[in-house]
């Protein structure tokens, strides 16, 4: 599919360019973004080029679509949806984000995924998406409980990244569900 450009109040999300290359290398520097994500640490410009490229591929063969986040035309983050399985009855699709170590606190993150959740029941027909994080990652809870997300446990050994494998929380959205945050059985401090 070609790619999409969504717009909220304050931020505009489009898929990233070459244009963009610099701002991910300087964002990705931040060791909270390797920490509780797949992003290789040390993260070069070479890196931020290959993550650019493959975002296209993914817009173009429908497997996953990723936006960089922009507020004032400044990089704040990147939310995706990945591991999109479509089926005629509604599919599903993990969504994933991680913001700039400068825009974090401001609720961009939550902003941005709304509208992504919002794009991804109307266009893609999905019955449900999926949110996983690595155990102890709370601005990533915090956020995905405010978008409504349901915890429902932690699993064992179930995320991989360049550090090895990790626990992780998981939650899950359905279309039907309210988009309202719930209590989860789990500290957010």
């Amino acid at each position: 599919m070609e790619p999409v450009t969504l717009h909220t109040e304050r931020l505009e999300l489009r898929a990233p360019t070459a244009a963009d290359i610099d701002a991910i290398t300087a964002a990705c520097q931040d060791p909270e973004i390797p920490r509780w994500t797949t992003v290789p640490s040390p993260y070069t410009r070479e890196h931020a080029e290959g993550f650019v490229g493959l975002i296209a591929q993914w817009w173009a063969d429908d497997s996953q679509v990723a936006w960089g986040v922009f507020h004032d035309e400044v990089l704040v983050g990147v939310v995706g949806l990945h591991h999109i399985a479509p089926h005629s009855s509604g599919g599903s699709t993990d969504l994933g984000y991680w913001a700039t170590a400068e825009s974090r606190g401001q609720g961009f993150m939550v902003e941005a995924s709304r509208a992504v959740i919002d794009w991804a029941f109307a266009e893609l027909k999905l019955a449900r998406l999926n949110w996983r994080a690595v155990v102890g990652n709370i601005p990533s809870a915090r956020t995905a409980r405010a978008l409504g997300f349901r915890y429902e446990g932690t699993m064992r050994q179930v995320l991989t990244s360049p550090r090895g494998r990790d626990d992780g929380w998981v939650a899950g959205l359905l279309r039907e569900d309210e988009r309202v945050p719930v209590d989860w059985p789990i500290p957010l401090g």
